[in-house]
């Protein structure tokens, strides 16, 4: 008999002894006085053993089958299902085998086959989270995660993740290289979706923030002095967009995108693994399918304001010009044309104006692989100029005149017998002319 059984037998003998009233031991008890009247009743006929609940010592009604829990045993022990934990482990035994058990039960199945091992947790320096925000759209967390994904049955891959600091909400995107490309275009899905957010919280990556370079003039000057740098391709979008860009100065200061790459380096990497993906295309299928609505349902949580902070995109926001990549290109002032990539663009006619002769144009690389060009806010029409082919040198051949054979050079003979010493002086002779 546990305490809690001993407390209601003292509430049930007080109201057998008229000490306290039917009412009084139902709100004591918490129960009806309906079920007071049928526990004093079966009091009176069985003892104390009354309040003892006539199922216990005896196995649920529910329990499975000896046999079916032998099946999931048998399930979880192939080398596809190592590492899994009771929590997943019961989500795949009811979607792919259709076997209901709970985690609990699962738990101790698995504990006792030795599959499961209870960690003991250790006890670590108590650390306050910072609070979440109160809006949805006021912070979104950024960051890309190497791992290995796939568990080396294909191509490496990286796995971006933008999570929203007051509700959880996700979006991820396998890619094969973490560049600037890939990192707008995931920004570009966001703001698509949700509008601009307030600000963005990353790492200081070199597609985030300038790198800077210290100088021998520079490293006596004070950081407020020295030269600004230039911005990043992201920051300049995200500086377009009106969207604040903050960095972290450590991984614990991003901490809730960081546990999500934890949950899913576990998680994920097991449903890759179950689904026998092996390019990016199969990931990023799994990864839709069912990792990011399992994490809809069971990670999200709901703002502690319900107004989203999100801002629409108006008409003068140009998502391809400001998600591309953006260079500047100097004008020839004699054909009015531009060089990028070793290769020359001619301007069109009609698209020249004042001022352009030496200035500076905006070439736009944008993510569909097109390409725009801009000068003072007027986008131009521009073609490209077809390389000239290089000129050959042409050696002369010698010519050679009919008739005439070529014979080897001799040596001139008017000067044969000539003495300079022998000779008359010049005055004699010219007197004798």
């Amino acid at each position: 008999m546990t305490q809690a059984d001993r407390d209601r037998l003292v509430a049930l003998r007080k109201a057998k002894k008229k000490m306290i009233t039917q009412r009084q031991a139902a709100e004591e008890l918490e129960i009806t006085t309906r079920q007071v009247r049928r526990l004093l009743l079966k009091l009176k006929a069985e003892g104390d053993k009354a309040v003892v609940h006539g199922l216990r010592g005896r196995p649920s009604n529910r329990r499975l089958s000896e046999a079916m829990r032998q099946r999931a045993i048998e399930i979880l022990k192939e080398p596809l299902y190592e590492g899994f934990g009771p929590t997943l482990a019961s989500e795949h035994l009811e979607r792919r085998y259709k076997i209901q058990i709970g985690r609990e039960a699962l738990r101790q199945l698995m504990s006792a086959a030795g599959l499961w091992r209870v960690k003991r947790r250790k006890v670590e320096e108590i650390h306050t989270w910072r609070p979440r925000r109160s809006r949805f759209g006021e912070l979104v967390q950024w960051d890309t995660s190497d791992h290995d994904w796939l568990e080396g049955r294909g191509e490496r891959l990286y796995l971006i993740h933008m999570i929203d600091d007051a509700t959880s909400r996700l979006r991820a995107r396998f890619v094969r290289h973490d560049t600037s490309e890939e990192n707008l275009r995931m920004l570009r899905g966001w703001l698509e979706s949700h509008g601009r957010m307030l600000a963005c919280y990353t790492d200081k990556a070199s597609m985030f923030q300038t790198t800077p370079k210290n100088y021998r003039k520079q490293t006596d000057l004070p950081r407020q002095e020295r030269e600004p740098l230039p911005p990043t391709q992201i920051g300049r979008a995200l500086n377009e967009l009106g969207i604040v860009w903050i960095a972290a100065h450590s991984p614990q200061a991003k901490g809730r995108v960081e546990r999500s790459f934890q949950t899913a380096q576990d998680r994920l990497v097991k449903e890759l693994r179950v689904a026998g993906a092996r390019t990016l295309e199969q990931a990023n299928r799994v990864l839709e399918e069912i990792f990011l609505p399992w994490w809809e349902a069971h990670c999200t949580v709901k703002p502690e304001h319900p107004d989203d902070a999100h801002r629409r995109l108006d008409a003068g926001h140009n998502l391809d010009a400001s998600l591309s990549i953006v260079e500047s290109r100097q004008v020839n002032g004699g054909d009015y044309s531009f060089r990028l990539d070793n290769q020359l663009y001619a301007i069109e006619r009609a698209d020249i104006m004042t001022g352009m002769r030496g200035a500076q144009l905006r070439v736009e690389r944008r993510l569909d692989g097109t390409m725009a060009v801009a000068f003072r806010g007027k986008y131009l029409r521009y073609r490209k100029c077809e390389a000239a082919a290089p000129a050959t040198a042409v050696t002369p051949k010698p010519t050679v005149k009919a008739g005439k054979k070529n014979k080897p050079q001799q040596r001139s003979s008017w000067m044969k017998d000539f003495d300079l010493h022998k000779s008359p002086p010049v005055w004699k002779a010219a007197r004798a002319r």
